[in-house]
Formats: structure tokens, C-alpha cells, sequence
């Protein structure tokens, strides 16, 4: 989520070890984690409680036409068609089960003025800025959204994006087997105010930007192929993407008071069976008293008529603030900052509930409800927007587990976690840190364990 607008003139514009014309545009990929473990049990359970937040409410959108604001310059990244991203060839993640319902309560904070439970390290990995060494490249300022891939020789990849305007894009550290820093280059470049994203089946980072005109970016993490927009996925203030790999659905949220959630339905499949993100239809939810969605076609997409996206649909329904978006196991999570909301839809029941409403904890809740990732066991991991400066472990059962906290940051943000193919390293930013210096955490412990 974009707080306050800035550049900061100390980012450097190299491009690392590699040519310009390799790297220029960049790119970034992603995997899913492990197994799943079915929690739909919970996100039935939330029903109820939802005809009481829709009742009485307007679904109509104000009428506001907000079409100022950063934009990226899309010249220099092209559309291109089905096929250009094919999937890679990566290893497959090991099967895991979750050790976080066994973590203990924080302790007092740790050289880098983190709080962490016992037998857990942390270690800064990068700065804005900053070279990351052994690399030339200079970490980029504001990361947000992020996540990690698999590499082919063992190692992993972990993306992240940089929420600023007009120079904004994607940087990526990559790590060997062992867990070593060993390079740092960007993969997209050239574009606006990048928040949150997507990892995809097929091995593509969604990149988000959140301008009024913003439009998602299909990149690659390893650098290898130019960034390609992709408008289909439609032009509104994005904040974070999810891939459906069953229905080959894309979900999106939408970061405005007034925002809605969508849900792209490609015009066809790529020959694995992936949605084609070059054609197809954008539809926005429509949610009833009783929790049921239906879909309405969005007639213009790529906001070429002047009326924004959002209010195109007058049964469409209002979600404040839409942040991090998540699928797993059937289910698609999303998080609301406005009311301080986690969400669950069914895919398969077109059911949406709510698995986490702020106002129903009293004692030490989730607050400023942002970035979301989903363990390969069905935990469900919250980043704080302020509030608390915490990342938290919603576990399948209900209970909250908290998994880190920074302190003497109060005007920053947590952003981008990801694990590593173990599950044993935790990534996240703090995204203006001390100072308004962005700084990306790995935090290793027993998160997890092999199957």
C-alpha cells in the first residue's frame, strides 16, 4: 500500500552483472510451496457474520473520475501474445508441515531491533540504496510486495517490488543452495508505483502497480525475458493478483476506499493448461446479503472511456481498500484495509466469508491488515500496514500467532513475506525502515519441517 509518494535520490540505476539489454525491462517468477491441507471448514464457519456487513450497504461507487496520477511509460514494455512466458523447468518444493502452531511468544528485540521467538535469527539482506553485495546493483527504495522461487540449481529466488513513482519496478536477490547472497539485479524497470503482485503456476511474478491507471506487468525472475504488460488483467489502482491453476482464473484487488475485487477469465488456455493473460474477460464481484458472488462482465477493462473500472459496474460490491490476495486450496483470501479485514471465497461454492474482522478482537488484534501469503499448510500470514509492525499467523483452528515484530519503525510498513523453498527462511521488507531507508529481512527458524 502506497502511503506517501516519494523517489528517493539516492536509488542508482545500475543494472548489476549483466548487460542493460538483458536486464533493462526485468523480470520475475514464482512457485507455489508444498502441500495443502484443507481449511474450508473454517471459511464456512464465517458466513453468518456476513449478511450483517453487506445489509443496508450501497454498492454503486461514488462518482468520483480519478484519472490523474503516475503512470508508467508502457512504451517501453510491449503486450505480447500466449507463449511468452513457458514454464520453467524447477525443482519441486518438498513436502512440508507447519511448526507455527508450536512458535512461542516474541522475545525482546534482537540487534536489529527485531522480536523474535526463541531459536529464530535475523539477518538484513538488503538496503535501499545500498549495493548488495557481491552484486553492483543498488537495492531499490520502498519494496513492497514480494516472493520467492525455486532455482534449478538448488537455490531460490526472492523478488520484490519498488512502490515508487515513475522509477518504480522489481529487484531480485538470488541465493545459493546454502542460503548465500550471490547476485542482485532488477527485473522490471521504468514503471509506477509497484505495491503488491502475484506468483503464478507457470513460473511468472504479476507485478502490481498502484496508480489510477495502473496495469499489471508479467515479468520473469531470472531476467531472461522483457517484461510484458498486460491490460487484459484490466487499468485501475492494482494492488496484489492470485492465480486459480484449476479454473485458470485470475483474482485482483483493487487499493481505493471504494475499490472492488475482480476476477479475470481468459479467452483461452496455453497448451499447460495456464490462462492466456493476453485476451479475455475482466469481471467484478457482485456479492449478496448471504455471501453469495455472482460475476458481472466489466465493459471497459482497459479504462479507455474515462469512467474508472471500479464504478463501471453499478451492482458491483464496495471493498475498502483492497490489499494482499492469496489462493490456496480452493480458496481465494484477500485482505481489506479500511474495515481491517480478512476475506475467504469458495471457489468452488461462490461463497465469500470472513475469516478475520478486527472489530471481533478486542484483545491484541491484527491492525492495518495488509501483504498476505498462505503457508503450504493453510496458515494464513498478515502483514501489518503500522499498527503493530508485526507479520501474523492466522492458523487453520482460529488462533493468531505472532511471527515477528520491528520495533522503532512506527511510520513504516511490513511487506513482501516469503519462504524459501524449506520453509525454514522467512523474507520481508520494512518498507521505509529508519529514516525512509527500506530495508528486506530473511529471518530462519522452525517454521516449518519436512513432511
Amino acid at each position: 500500500m502506497l502511503r506517501r509518494m516519494h523517489s528517493d535520490p539516492r536509488r542508482a540505476r545500475r543494472l548489476g552483472p549483466l548487460t542493460a539489454t538483458s536486464r533493462a525491462d526485468g523480470l520475475a517468477t514464482c512457485r507455489a510451496l508444498g502441500t495443502s491441507i484443507p481449511r474450508r471448514q473454517v471459511v464456512r464457519g464465517g458466513l453468518a457474520s456476513l449478511a450483517a456487513v453487506f445489509a443496508g450497504r450501497t454498492l454503486a461507487g461514488c462518482d468520483r473520475d480519478e484519472v490523474e496520477g503516475e503512470v508508467s511509460d508502457v512504451r517501453l514494455h510491449g503486450e505480447a501474445p500466449v507463449g511468452a512466458f513457458p514454464p520453467r523447468s524447477l525443482p519441486s518444493p518438498p513436502a512440508l508441515r507447519s511448526l507455527v502452531d508450536a512458535i512461542e511468544p516474541l522475545g525482546p528485540p534482537d540487534a536489529n531491533g527485531v522480536r523474535l521467538p526463541p531459536g529464530f535469527t535475523c539477518r538484513v539482506v538488503a538496503r535501499s540504496g545500498e549495493r548488495v553485495a557481491p552484486s553492483s546493483h543498488a537495492w531499490h527504495a520502498s519494496p513492497d510486495g514480494g516472493s520467492v522461487f525455486p532455482h534449478e540449481d538448488g537455490g531460490w529466488i526472492y523478488v520484490s517490488n519498488s512502490e515508487v513513482p515513475r522509477t518504480g519496478g522489481v529487484g531480485a536477490l538470488r541465493f545459493a543452495p546454502d542460503g548465500t547472497l550471490v547476485d542482485a539485479f532488477p527485473i522490471l524497470q521504468g514503471t509506477s508505483v509497484n505495491c503488491a503482485g502475484g506468483k503464478t503456476p507457470w513460473g511468472a511474478w504479476l507485478s502490481c502497480e498502484e496508480a489510477p491507471r495502473g496495469r499489471v506487468f508479467e515479468c520473469d525472475p531470472w531476467g531472461e525475458r522483457e517484461a510484458v504488460v498486460r491490460p487484459s488483467l484490466g487499468v485501475f489502482r492494482h494492488e496484489a493478483a492470485a492465480v486459480d491453476p484449476v479454473n485458470a482464473h485470475v483474482y485482483l484487488t483493487e487499493d481505493e476506499p471504494d475499490g472492488r475485487l475482480y476476477r479475470f477469465v481468459p479467452a483461452q488456455r496455453t497448451p499447460e493448461g495456464h490462462p492466456d493473460l493476453a485476451r479475455g474477460r475482466l469481471e467484478v464481484a457482485s456479492v449478496a446479503r448471504g455471501g453469495a458472488v455472482r460475476w458481472l462482465e466489466v465493459p471497459d477493462p482497459r479504462f479507455r472511456r474515462g469512467v474508472p473500472t471500479r464504478v463501471q459496474v453499478a451492482e458491483s460490491t464496495v471493498f475498502r481498500g483492497g490489499e494482499g490476495i492469496w489462493y490456496h486450496d480452493g480458496v481465494v483470501y484477500f485482505a481489506t484495509k479500511g474495515d481491517d479485514r480478512v476475506w475467504a471465497y469458495d471457489v468452488s461454492d461462490a461463497k465469500l466469508s470472513i475469516l478475520y474482522d478486527r472489530t471481533a478482537h478486542s484483545d491484541d488484534p491484527i491492525r492495518g491488515v495488509d501483504n498476505l501469503t498462505v503457508t503450504c499448510c493453510g496458515d494464513v500470514l498478515v502483514a501489518e500496514d503500522g499498527g503493530y509492525m508485526r507479520l501474523v499467523a492466522i492458523l487453520p483452528d482460529g488462533r493468531f500467532v505472532p511471527l515477528l515484530q520491528v520495533l522503532g519503525q512506527a511510520r513504516s510498513e511490513i511487506t513482501g513475506p516469503a519462504f524459501d523453498p524449506s520453509g525454514t527462511r522467512l523474507y520481508f521488507s520494512s518498507q521505509r525502515g529508519v529514516a525512509r531507508d527500506g530495508l528486506t529481512y530473511e529471518i530462519t527458524g522452525p517454521f516449518h519441517a519436512p513432511a
